[in-house]
């Protein structure tokens, strides 16, 4: 899985939008949580990162129902399910953030998502990735935990940063250059 590191231009862009949205949106000023947001972001650019959960036979995993399953079945204690359950978490994190509209496609009739509650199950999801708090996800583990407490309130901030970029990408149409 493609995670660029803190100085790729991308990763950049989505730091410095996700920080100047969440502070003047929000009121939120929270360097490590607004990392981890703009993370997240730079890892979803791509489709693979987002569905990038498989079952046993390799099949992609679309729907939380199934990641669901998949994390209840990994060793309570193991860093796959933590990392399952951070991945559910970031996955309807962004989704419920920054494509609400798509909600609906993901919760068609057909689909078991259909009764999932993204909100609910990302702020479970987020809980109990946090809850693995050892030497390797100390710093990570206080910031799954705010995820998980204030998970609609990031979720609208989210939407915020999915307006700017709308708004960016307007500006490079026209040939206006923003200053920043």
């Amino acid at each position: 899985m493609w995670s660029p590191s803190s100085e790729h231009p991308l990763r950049r862009f989505f730091s410095g939008l996700t920080e100047h949205t969440f502070l003047e949106t929000l009121g939120v000023a929270d360097p490590p949580l607004t990392d981890y947001l703009s993370d997240m972001l730079s890892r979803f650019i791509s489709m693979n990162a987002i569905y990038r959960l498989k079952d046993v036979s390799g099949q992609r995993l679309e729907e939380v129902v199934d990641m669901i399953l998949e994390a209840e079945s990994m060793p309570p204690e193991g860093r796959t399910r933590r990392e399952i359950h951070r991945h559910i978490g970031d996955f309807a994190l962004f989704w419920t953030g920054l494509y609400p509209e798509m909600l609906k496609k993901l919760q068609a009739a057909f689909t078991r998502d259909r009764f999932v509650d993204y909100c609910e199950q990302g702020k479970r999801s987020y809980y109990i990735a946090s809850t693995f708090e050892d030497d390797d996800y100390r710093e990570e583990a206080p910031v799954l935990r705010r995820l998980s407490d204030g998970f609609e309130m990031f979720a609208f901030g989210l939407n915020h940063v999915r307006q700017e970029l709308e708004k960016a990408r307007e500006y490079a149409k026209s040939g206006i250059q923003p200053i920043l």
